[in-house]
């Protein structure tokens, strides 16, 4: 098995996902990690644009502020929470940056990594509950024509569940308002990631 996988499917993820991205959009990192994903969405909306980022663990938060931070990145803002309330995190953000056009429009994209924070405890992962609200969520506030993108981690149990969960969900969504694609590597003897995206149209 190719070891970069991992690095590749995540790459294979933004970039789709920050094709549907210009300077001077909104978008939102339901699940920041290490920062990686976002550092991608503030680089690619630029200075005029604007960037929530979001996640349960506050060491997720303290290395995405030193990434974005180390690239001279301004256009974000963090919250320490559960993406359950992704919504509620989203209209507020939105009330407080009245002033700024970029924050007050809808978000074009909405990225979830679901799975445990590289590096931290495994024992911290989304739960399929969870994530299946907060995408829900997502789907109700992201921008037409915007993309919801996940990248599904089926390799421990949670994680198998969660992607059977989402991939059921994303069946049953309606094809007048909706587009879905899933990525999977069947043909591999280990489980690595997979990628689901949800366009809106």
């Amino acid at each position: 098995m190719n070891e970069n996988l991992l690095t590749q499917t995540v790459s294979v993820a933004m970039t789709i996902t920050r094709s549907y991205l210009r300077e001077g959009d909104t978008a939102i990192d339901a699940t920041c990690g290490n920062g990686n994903d976002t550092l991608t969405l503030a680089q690619a909306t630029g200075m005029s644009g604007r960037i929530l980022a979001i996640d349960l663990q506050e060491e997720a938060i303290h290395a995405s502020r030193g990434l974005l931070s180390a690239n001279q990145i301004e256009n974000t803002e963090f919250i320490c929470g559960s993406f359950v309330n992704l919504e509620t995190y989203w209209r507020a953000w939105k009330e407080r940056n009245e002033q700024n056009v970029a924050a007050t429009l809808a978000p074009k994209a909405i990225v979830f990594n679901l799975g445990y924070l590289p590096g931290g405890d495994k024992k911290m992962t989304t739960k399929t509950e969870d994530t299946l609200i907060a995408v829900q969520q997502a789907l109700s506030i992201v921008a037409p024509g915007g993309i919801v993108t996940l990248v599904l981690y089926p390799g421990h149990e949670e994680g198998a569940r969660e992607k059977d969960t989402l991939l059921k969900f994303a069946e049953q969504l309606s094809t007048s308002r909706f587009h879905t694609a899933h990525v999977d590597f069947p043909n591999q003897k280990k489980n690595p990631p997979e990628i689901l995206w949800i366009t809106k149209k």
